[in-house]
């Protein structure tokens, strides 16, 4: 394994919306950031055959297409890439050290944009549907896709619960399957639920498997004797809640209960000084690609400023 001879001014970690926002803000400010991709280049948003809600595209664009040129748009002033993902860090000294696959990085500041992964179902037919075809885990993205016909939201949380109130908006019909009678969402995002003329409850149930052609046309879910059933539906959509990717980063930041990382007042400072998070590894409640990037862009402000003043 190698070594990187000497300390970043910035190394940025994930390229999703979040990590080349800041990638952009840092090499703009003279920083010569290096950028490291890590377990999925470009994040979650490559797996989004047509974005139609980031500012500034009438007509939507694929979401490798915007990924791609916002690492161009980074690249064109100065920032670099290299693959790597981080195993363990080292935030004790005024120089940050990081063990990667590849080398042991140093740096005076860093930006963690690592992302989350989406929980998805496990499976048959789940992944080769993933992305455009009939499965997805944001029913915000994708939603609008799917006018006028039926859907389904899997997942009996607060998440689920919103999701299939949010896809009233466009679905013929919204059926909400859950494994459990009862729902760990609160009282009112139930009754809310309930109460919807749109929304029907497929309640005791558990999805088995997504069947489909080109597209999905079918969920499948079995009881709990075993009995299976289909149901038919046009997109299947996984609300079971998210990971956030902060396991190489712990104990040395802080994490809630679910593993995203606390950050200060402003949304992307640590405990240590220095370090800095961005994008869904600390936004568990908005999670969309604009509001990454505005966090990269805070958290690329906020480390030239640290810098400038040690």
């Amino acid at each position: 394994m190698g070594r990187i001879p000497m300390a970043e001014n910035v190394l940025i970690l994930g390229t999703g919306c979040a990590g080349l926002t800041a990638a952009i803000y840092a090499a703009r400010a003279g920083l010569s950031p290096l950028v490291l991709e890590g377990g999925q280049p470009g994040g979650q948003l490559t797996t989004t055959s047509e974005v139609e809600n980031f500012p500034g595209f009438t007509h939507g664009v694929d979401g490798n297409e915007l990924i791609g040129s916002m690492k161009g748009q980074a690249e064109r002033f100065g920032a670099r890439f290299a693959w790597d993902r981080i195993a363990s860090v080292d935030f004790s000294g005024p120089v940050k050290k990081l063990v990667g696959g590849e080398a042991t990085y140093e740096a005076k500041a860093v930006i963690i944009a690592t992302g989350a992964s989406p929980r998805l179902l496990g499976i048959p037919g789940e992944k080769e549907y993933y992305g455009g075809n009939g499965v997805t885990t944001c029913a915000t993205c994708d939603g609008a896709f799917y006018r006028d016909v039926p859907v389904a939201v899997v997942g009996g949380g607060d998440s689920a619960c919103e999701e299939a109130l949010f896809l009233t908006r466009f679905a013929s019909r919204v059926l909400l399957v859950h494994r459990r009678e009862t729902f760990r969402a609160s009282d009112i995002m139930v009754q809310r639920v309930k109460s919807h003329p749109k929304i029907e409850l497929v309640l005791n149930v558990s999805p088995v498997a997504v069947l489909g052609d080109a597209k999905v046309h079918t969920l499948r879910v079995a009881d709990r004797s075993g009995a299976e059933r289909d149901l038919a539906v046009k997109c299947v959509f996984v609300a079971i809640g998210h990971v956030p990717n902060s396991g190489p980063f712990t104990p040395a930041l802080e994490v809630d209960d679910n593993g995203y990382f606390v950050a200060g007042p402003n949304t992307v400072s640590t405990r240590v000084p220095g370090v800095f998070v961005a994008g869904d590894c600390s936004d568990h409640v908005y999670r969309q690609a604009i509001t990454a990037a505005g966090m990269g862009c805070r958290a690329a402000i906020e480390a030239e400023r640290w810098l400038a003043g040690h």
